[in-house]
Formats: C-alpha cells, sequence, structure tokens
C-alpha cells in the first residue's frame, strides 16, 4: 500500500463523497490511477462502495478499516505492554481489540520483534483485584455515553431489580466499573457490574456533561472538616492511598461528606493503630463503633 493510498482511507468518510475526479485532481494524478487505487483499497477490505448517478461517488460504511499501523519497534513493544496492562482491567471497553491486533498486526511483525514482546509481557506483570462478577455492558455503557443517547437497563440494588432510563456520562474503573448517569434531572452513580440489561435508545441529549466536567465539580453535598493524624508507617501507607494521598506532616486535612462518614470510618480501620481521627467527633466515634462491632463477633465465639 502507497502512500497515496493511505492518505485517501483517511480522507473517505461515511459523510461525504468523492468523484474519481476530485480525487485524481488532488492528488494530481489520472482518472484511472484513482480508479486502481480503489480498487486495491477494496481488494484489502476497505468498506468502499459507489454511488451511480449525476451526484454520485465514492464512500465507506461507517464501520469501516482504519489506516494500518506504522510504529517502530519500540513503538510496537509499548504497545503490546500496554495492551498486556490493559487484559487484566477486567470486561474493558471494546475489548476485542486485543484479540484483533494478535491475529493481524502481531501476525504481520518480523519474528525478531514477535520474540522481544513474548519476552517482554513474560518478564512484566500487572496485578488487578479478582473479579466477583461480570461486566458485560461496558462497551454498550461507553457506545451510548460517546453517542449522548438514552440507555434503557435493568439495575439490581439493595432493593431489588429495577427498570430505568438513563443518560450515561461515561464510564471510570475503581476495582470495578462505575457508570455515571443523568437519571431525569438528577446524576446518580450505577455500578456496572449490577446492571444485568442494557439497550441503546435512540432519544439524544446534546448537553450532557463529559465525565471530566463531571468528575471535577465541586462537591456540593454537607460536608465536614476533617483532621487525621498518621504516624510515621501510617504516612507511608496513606501516600499510596487515592484517597488519603495528600497527607503531610503526619496529618491529613479535608471536607468528607457527612453521608460518606461511615464509609470513611470502615475504611480507617485498614490502618489499625497508625491512624487516630483528630476531627470530627463524629467520624472518631463511628471508627470506635467498627472496632466495637468487630470485637463483639470474637467475645461472642467465646461464650
Amino acid at each position: 500500500m502507497n502512500k497515496r493510498q493511505l492518505t485517501m482511507m483517511r480522507m473517505l468518510e461515511p459523510n461525504r463523497t468523492f468523484t474519481a475526479s476530485e480525487l485524481a485532481g488532488r492528488f494530481d494524478v489520472s482518472v484511472r490511477t484513482i480508479q486502481r487505487d480503489l480498487d486495491k483499497l477494496q481488494e484489502i477490505g476497505f468498506p468502499l462502495y459507489s454511488e451511480p448517478g449525476r451526484y454520485g461517488g465514492y464512500r465507506v460504511l461507517p464501520n469501516r478499516l482504519l489506516p494500518p499501523l506504522q510504529l517502530n519497534e519500540n513503538e510496537a513493544l509499548g504497545l503490546y505492554l500496554m495492551l498486556h496492562y490493559f487484559q487484566q482491567i477486567p470486561d474493558f471497553p471494546f475489548g476485542e481489540i486485543r484479540n484483533h491486533l494478535a491475529e493481524n498486526y502481531y501476525a504481520e511483525l518480523p519474528d525478531s520483534t514477535k520474540e522481544k514482546i513474548r519476552s517482554a509481557e513474560e518478564r512484566v506483570a500487572f496485578k488487578a483485584p479478582p473479579v466477583i462478577r461480570k461486566n458485560s455492558w461496558t462497551t454498550v455503557i461507553l457506545q451510548a455515553a460517546i453517542e449522548q443517547k438514552q440507555l434503557s437497563i435493568t439495575y439490581e440494588s439493595a432493593k431489588g431489580k429495577k427498570e430505568s432510563s438513563v443518560f450515561p456520562l461515561g464510564l471510570y474503573f475503581d476495582q470495578t466499573w462505575y457508570m455515571p448517569a443523568l437519571n431525569k434531572d438528577k446524576v446518580l452513580l450505577y455500578r456496572a457490574d449490577r446492571i444485568h440489561f442494557a439497550e441503546i435508545g435512540e432519544e439524544k441529549r446534546d448537553q450532557l456533561p463529559t465525565l471530566t466536567e463531571w468528575m471535577n465539580q465541586p462537591e456540593e453535598r454537607p460536608s465536614v472538616e476533617t483532621v487525621l493524624a498518621f504516624t510515621g508507617e501510617g504516612e507511608r501507607r496513606a501516600k499510596a492511598d487515592p484517597f488519603f494521598k495528600e497527607v503531610s506532616d503526619g496529618h491529613w486535612r479535608g471536607d468528607i461528606p457527612y453521608e460518606e462518614l461511615s464509609f470513611t470510618a470502615s475504611q480507617l480501620l485498614a490502618y489499625g493503630g497508625h491512624v487516630k481521627v483528630l476531627e470530627p467527633e463524629a467520624l472518631a466515634e463511628k471508627v470506635k463503633q467498627h472496632y466495637v462491632e468487630a470485637i463483639k463477633q470474637y467475645k461472642d465465639n467465646e461464650g
């Protein structure tokens, strides 16, 4: 495939029609040369078709093939290591890319490059938490978010299964996949592994916030100023904790929503005696309550 044919693959869009004459003028070659180029693209599977008539021309189907990757050896190694990492994230959206590259792009690489990729993959490991339930709908969710379309879901909450129509803002991964979505006039957070069915509808919302905009919004829930004191070991652990990583000089300060105090208290149990709640007293009491309940289980066993 020559450079002109690669450029044509990038130019041809589903919503635009080109004539052979226009393409010939664009590349300063003959119409016959362009027709040979188009025949070549069709031979390799590029979904090109012609529309007859006065206003006809050449177009491509929406799910077209994109131009092939042109990477040097180091870039190919980096690509496959990234895919090796993403493979550890369960139910990654559009996850079939790994198999596609393995069967197509990888097969065309020189044997020496293949061997380097195999050697690198055997020497790099990424650990991910075990998956309790599959997140079968991540690709559908992301498609709906990209197209800003309505998503009909069957969702399992503590109250049982319920059908809802929502507008997903996107997906983010934190031990499992989460979907913030507009439900009526409020953005709610859904766990993807609790979705039992999902189907994209036709209704669109063009003014939805992006996932980035939603995640960067200031906290609007009523919050309380919180101060935690960490030991040296506690601070070392906290710096690896996404929530408490801003610890400095043995102290962490921040605002925590009132409704998150119980959850925060349960997180602090992992630090044992390496953290102490200085403020607020309500959080300190919840930590104590968690410890009392944990100790009670062992006292009950003694009886």
